[in-house]
């Protein structure tokens, strides 16, 4: 029973939701009308010691389709001690803001969105390039009004020979692409990720400065709040793979200790009888991935060892099992003899996630300092 259980969670996790969200949203097609006009916009971009892509950055914004005398660029960089701020200052009309003292990104941000006068606010990171229309693509959005706030769509640039994280990652991050335009067209998206999101400002309210992962929060606090959160797959932030496994591990346990901290502190969302739909993508998309995934992978591969011999179906299970992980440490192997066998590769980059989940409870339950955090390391 409990075998079943484990793989029932699994299959539903990681194929049944998509299933279901593709079946309910293929038909509606939610296309917003641009605004009538081209509001003023404030884009800032949260840059701790940026100096390898800042100057890009401002450049990529600079170059935007959108009219130059409606966007004003902020950059902050507080408790940069490289040349961000130096390398910022260069470019006539773009503000920089800096302290000395780093309190990590929440507060950055939380400081600067007190000084937003223009009615939309465009947050991206500094490794993030957007673009050509990726702002009037995002605002047409808030032709909606119940629409608080928008999510671009995140691309990995994938490497002409992909390695273990480019083609893990990449894979990745194209179904959950998939899964948000299928949220988004259905009710709302469920959390944004911080590449590029734009919101409305006399909405933005500050994110307590101890979240892990403030992008999430800031937008299930909208959901929770009645409003939504759209998704446009037209405006997107482009971004490398990290360095390598060790990178990604480090990037997606800070996500996981994130995730468990968002589930505890909008427990409120869990409510069916006060979210209806929501909930259920929420549980669906986020909770389940975080929590019971990781549980139910353990649980499923301890069950199948004692009970490999029982039956026919215990055998296949386990047997199935141990030719994927087995894959999974043939990625290992080949990552770091660098060779590139992709098949190897997305059952590591897998393995690797539910690793990162199981560690990152960890780290939160241990209360771990999460918050200001050696960000990871991106291909140049």
């Amino acid at each position: 029973m409990i075998l079943l259980i484990c793989v029932s969670i699994l299959i539903y996790t990681y194929l049944g939701y998509g299933l279901i969200m593709w079946f309910l949203g293929k038909n509606r097609k939610n296309i917003p009308s641009y605004l009538e006009e081209q509001p003023e916009v404030t884009v800032v971009v949260a840059a701790y010691n940026e100096e390898q892509c800042i100057q890009n950055k401002i450049r990529n914004t600079l170059s935007l389709n959108y009219p130059q005398h409606k966007l004003k660029l902020w950059i902050v960089a507080d408790g940069s001690d490289d040349d961000t701020v130096e390398l910022a200052s260069e470019f006539e009309g773009v503000k920089v803001f800096h302290q000395p003292e780093r309190r990590g990104k929440v507060n950055a941000v939380n400081r600067v969105m007190k000084l937003v006068e223009t009615p939309y606010a465009v947050l991206t990171d500094a490794n993030a390039m957007l673009n050509k229309d990726a702002i009037q693509e995002l605002l047409k959005h808030f032709s909606d009004k119940k629409v608080a706030a928008v999510s671009g769509e995140k691309k990995v640039h994938l490497e002409e020979n992909e390695d273990a994280v480019s083609a893990g990652e990449g894979l990745y991050w194209k179904y959950e692409s998939f899964l948000k335009r299928m949220d988004a067209r259905t009710n709302s998206l469920v959390g944004a990720a911080g590449e590029l999101i734009a919101v409305r400002s006399d909405l933005y309210e500050p994110v307590p400065e101890d979240t892990i992962i403030e992008d999430f929060y800031m937008t299930m606090s909208f959901c929770k709040q009645g409003f939504k959160v759209g998704y446009e797959p037209k405006a997107f932030a482009t971004e490398k793979s990290s360095q390598d496994i060790g990178q990604e591990l480090k990037r997606k346990i800070r996500i996981c200790a994130g995730g468990f901290q968002s589930i505890i502190r909008l427990a409120g969302l869990l409510n069916p009888f006060k979210y209806g739909f929501l909930t259920f993508q929420y549980i669906s998309h986020r909770v389940l991935r975080w929590t019971l995934a990781p549980i139910a992978l353990i649980t499923l591969l301890i069950i199948s060892i004692i009970q490999h011999d029982s039956s026919v179906w215990h055998s296949l299970l386990f047997w199935s099992q141990i030719g994927f992980y087995s894959l999974a440490f043939l990625g290992y192997v080949l990552q770091r003899q660098k060779v590139k066998i992709k098949g190897a590769f997305v059952p590591y980059y897998f393995t690797i996630m539910n690793i990162a989940a199981i560690i990152g409870f960890s780290r939160l339950l241990f209360n771990d300092n999460l918050v200001i955090w050696e960000k990871a390391n991106r291909k140049l």
